[in-house]
Formats: structure tokens, C-alpha cells, sequence
């Protein structure tokens, strides 16, 4: 009985401790949408991601540190921000690496290193492998997971032993902000049936890789039966990895307007459907204006009979790598791609449109 009794006791206990532990964590999560702008909270607390171009800090010249929004922990310094042309503020380290923690994010089109604040928890962005020296890393910060303290506040707001981080400021020079190109960049095209979308990316120097698959819809991780159906939203596209310094933006555009029919609206040749749909997805105000600018050009050009380009030009959303069966298939299948592309009248087009380009 007396047995009984103590368990029962433990168990009570227990169950308190978490109760309490759980109303905690209700305030504690009260206090911060009370305290946090939607957007903020949105960003730190449910994982999420604002847009690039219209944040805060992505373009911000000052001089200062960037901290935790939640706690005001220092995170990272202007010393380290560079322009990455990517539309979020991007640095190449943290002030202090026992200030944050990574975690594997399998969320999106690639696994991606996700970067949260180790005291206050706070969602903060990413880190990637494709920045500047001297650390060859990106960290692609949230705005909103941030505060900036300018160098002439550090002192009034408790942060001066980051003063002498800013010895040039302090001797009247004016700081610069890096400016570097990426070693590893992304495009994404639609151009109907990605079997014939993979080889005319893969021939060009700079390439290092293309990934057929899913993208543009709601529909997360779909199979090839579902995007077939026309139900998910998803267009059949390509991820093209390419280096920057080899290869343009610019020209993958070229190469893109050169592969498809981008006068008739979901539909590519003998493929109907929106899932075979013509589109340009940006990852950047620069890539969206490259492609508005070529379209525009190609339009005015006449070389489509006066008919209007109806090309989608959409920001860029999850990818979803397709099946294997489906990556390379020109070079697994070539008498079956061979067979394909002429009885799909995608060939003859292209000829008659372009010529022998």
C-alpha cells in the first residue's frame, strides 16, 4: 500500500512538472506574439522565411551587429555581411559560433544546413557552402530574426566589448561591404517534357549538374502519377547547378528560349496539361528582370508571328527531385528520346523557329 502510495505520488509529481513546464511554454509563446511583429514571430517561431528584396537589413551599409530579435544575443557582425545578390541579408560567419546551432532541413528542393540561436531557439536562416573567403560559407539570414545595433549604440546598449570589432569605423573610415560571386548558383526552367530539357543544359560549359523534377505547385513531395494527373499544380522542370563565373544567368536564359514554344499556355508541343507548362522561376530580383527583359525581346523581335509570349515568370518554391528512371533518360534511353523528341514535333519547331542555332 505505502508502495502504491509513493508511485502514485511519483507519478503525480511528475505529471505537475510537466503540466507546469507546459504552461510555461503557453506564456512564454503568448509573451512573444505579444512582443513580435506577425512576421517576426512567423520567422522565429514557426520556421518561417520572408521575402528576399522586401526585408530590412538585405541591404543595410551600416556599420554595427545583428542580434537575436528574441533575446538580443549577438549573432553576427557588418565586418562579415556581404552582397550576395540574393535578396537576404548574408554574412560569412556568426560573431560567435557557441551562439547558434545547425540542424540537417530536408524541407525543400535540397537538404539544407538550417541555422537557429542556441539560447532563445529562434529560427534564423541557412548556411551555405558557396560564399567568399575567408570561410567559403553563406550564412543567409531572416531579417526579421534580427535586430541591428549601429556601432554608435554599442556602448549605450550593453554590447561595447564589440567595439573593437570596428577599429576602422572608430578612425573615420567609411566600411565596405564585400561584394563576391557565388562558386555554385541555381536555375530553374519549365519547358514542358524535362527529358528534352536535361541535354542541351548539361553540353554547356560551366554546368555542373541538372536535376529533373517537380515544381511550382502546393503539393508536397509528389510522384510522377500525381504531376501527370495536372492536379498538383506542379510543372515538369529542371534544377540547373551551374558555376557563375563560367556561365551567366544570362546565357541559361538564351539557351532556355531556345528549347521551348512559349506561345501556347500549359502545353509543350504533344504534351497538354499544366504540368507541361513553359516557366522561368527566380530566385532573385535580378533573375526575374532577366527574364521580363528577354521576353520582352524576344516578343518585339517578331520571330513568333506577332503572337504573345505566355511564358510563366513566377518566384522559385520547393523542387522535388523526379524518379531516377526519369534523371538522364537521354543518355539511359537514347533510341526511345531519339523517337520522343521527333514524334513530339519539338524538333521540327525549334528548326523552323530558330534555324540551325
Amino acid at each position: 500500500m505505502k508502495r502504491w502510495i509513493l508511485i502514485s505520488g511519483s507519478v503525480c509529481l511528475i505529471f505537475g512538472i510537466a503540466l507546469a513546464k507546459g504552461k510555461n511554454m503557453s506564456h512564454e509563446k503568448k509573451d512573444l506574439k505579444n512582443r513580435l511583429t506577425p512576421l517576426q514571430y512567423r520567422v522565429t517561431q514557426q520556421e518561417g522565411t520572408e521575402p528576399p528584396f522586401k526585408n530590412e537589413y538585405w541591404d543595410n551599409k551600416r556599420a554595427g551587429i545583428y542580434v537575436d530579435i528574441v533575446d538580443g544575443t549577438p549573432l553576427f557582425s557588418s565586418t562579415d555581411k556581404f552582397k550576395s545578390g540574393t535578396g537576404w541579408p548574408s554574412f560569412t560567419r556568426p560573431i560567435d559560433e557557441k551562439n547558434i546551432t545547425s540542424h540537417s532541413d530536408s524541407s525543400l528542393w535540397m537538404t539544407r544546413t538550417e541555422i537557429r540561436s542556441k539560447k532563445a531557439d529562434s529560427h534564423l536562416g541557412h548556411v551555405f557552402d558557396d560564399g567568399p573567403p575567408p570561410t567559403g560559407l553563406r550564412y543567409c539570414m531572416n531579417s526579421a530574426s534580427l535586430r541591428f545595433v549601429p556601432v554608435e549604440d554599442l556602448s549605450k546598449e550593453g554590447y561595447g566589448r564589440y567595439l573593437s570589432l570596428f577599429k576602422d569605423v572608430a578612425a573615420g573610415e567609411k566600411p565596405s561591404v564585400k561584394s563576391e560571386t557565388p562558386k555554385t548558383a541555381y536555375a530553374v526552367f519549365a519547358g514542358g517534357c524535362f527529358w528534352c530539357m536535361e541535354k542541351p543544359f548539361e553540353e554547356l560549359d560551366g554546368v555542373r549538374a541538372v536535376v529533373s523534377g517537380y515544381t511550382g505547385g502546393k503539393e508536397k513531395n509528389p510522384d510522377y502519377q500525381q504531376v501527370s494527373s495536372g492536379r498538383t499544380g506542379h510543372a515538369e522542370a529542371v534544377r540547373i547547378e551551374y558555376d557563375p563565373s563560367k556561365i551567366s544567368y544570362r546565357k541559361l536564359l538564351d539557351v532556355f528560349w531556345m528549347q521551348i514554344d512559349p506561345t501556347t499556355p500549359d502545353a509543350q508541343f504533344v504534351d497538354h496539361g499544366p504540368q507541361y507548362r513553359s516557366a522561368v522561376f527566380y530566385m532573385s530580383r535580378e533573375e526575374k528582370n532577366l527574364a521580363e527583359e528577354t521576353r520582352d525581346a524576344l516578343e518585339k523581335s517578331g520571330r513568333y508571328g506577332g503572337k504573345k509570349i505566355v511564358t510563366e515568370i513566377s518566384p522559385a518554391s520547393g523542387f522535388y527531385p523526379a524518379e531516377d528512371y526519369h534523371q538522364d533518360y537521354y543518355k539511359k534511353n537514347p533510341l526511345r528520346y531519339k523517337f520522343y523528341r521527333r514524334g513530339s514535333g519539338r524538333d521540327q519547331y525549334l528548326r523552323k523557329i530558330w534555324g540551325d542555332k
